[in-house]
């Protein structure tokens, strides 16, 4: 026993505190860390790229995109699904040729096996059956039984292994964050009010607060629930949604009338407090010490 009371070691108790801390040093055991604003995207900012939107693009759901970025999404998932579907197609057509062959194979086989019942031989009977086998019969057997010999050092081809199946793709491109159908037609522009018409993109950046409401000119934030209004594209604040454009459900920009649908409501990245309504915390899966 040290010492002092804090370093005591002969306690009978495993203490949090010592458990986490041998838990951090070994490498084992899965780690949970609360994330902090620093590691969240602003409301702004693209779902691909995380970066602020020149051209903004958003969905039915409210996922904000750059308009670029979710184009070369789009493209690339089709390119995908061109390529998935070709093989296949590739695989049916194999399959497809390896059923004929089977069936001509089995029609062959009962053939000959019906001519060998109809034409008679002369049996000697000095000569026992296997003598009576035609010449060659075995060497056939061996040199197909060797071709078909499987591969036990490749799991893939061990004679338990079953070959792999492709199944047939979906052709529907999915969002990457809802993982709902998405459609480049179905995106609706978004265009933000700025805080001072006057600045430069640099300078806009280098803001806290980039953009205003559209009707209240409230400063706009992760903080203030927003949303897009389907004909204008413009994006005002729940607040003035819920008070003021859901009373004659008209657009204030455009003068367009609304309905539920065309009311979208924006996805927020979070504020780094507890009670945004945010999961803000990673989880990090390393192996578990078993006895």
């Amino acid at each position: 026993m040290t010492r002092h009371g804090k370093n005591c070691t002969a306690g009978a108790v495993y203490t949090y505190h010592e458990k986490k801390k041998d838990t951090a040093a070994s490498g084992y055991g899965t780690q949970s860390i609360r994330l902090g604003k620093d590691a969240i995207k602003d409301f702004d900012c693209c779902c691909l790229s995380l970066q602020p939107c020149k051209n903004p693009v958003v969905t039915a759901d409210g996922y904000l995109y750059e308009k670029q970025a979710i184009l070369e999404y789009i493209l690339h998932q089709k390119t995908d699904i061109a390529k998935k579907m070709k093989a296949y197609e590739k695989q049916k057509q194999a399959q497809k040729t390896t059923d004929q062959s089977e069936s001509k194979s089995v029609e062959k086989e009962k053939m000959e096996k019906f001519k060998s019942n109809i034409v008679s031989k002369p049996i000697n009977p000095f000569t026992s059956r296997d003598e009576q086998k035609p010449e060659g019969t075995a060497e056939v057997a061996v040199a197909g039984s060797s071709k078909a010999l499987p591969s036990f050092w490749i799991p893939s081809l061990t004679p338990e292994a079953k070959p792999t199946l492709l199944k047939k793709p979906s052709k529907t491109v999915l969002c990457p964050m809802s993982g709902r159908p998405i459609k480049m037609s179905e995106l609706v522009e978004v265009h933000f009010t700025l805080v001072d018409p006057g600045l430069d993109r640099v300078k806009l950046l280098s803001r806290q607060e980039r953009y205003v409401c559209a009707v209240t000119r409230d400063a706009l934030g992760n903080s203030v629930p927003c949303a897009v209004l389907r004909p204008s594209g413009a994006v005002v604040t729940q607040e003035c949604v819920e008070k003021l454009i859901r009373k004659d459900m008209t657009d204030p920009v455009s003068g367009d009338k609304l309905t539920e649908r065309d009311i979208i409501y924006l996805q927020r990245g979070g504020t780094g407090f507890a009670g945004s309504g945010v999961d803000l915390r990673a989880k990090e899966a390393r192996p578990v010490m078993q006895a």
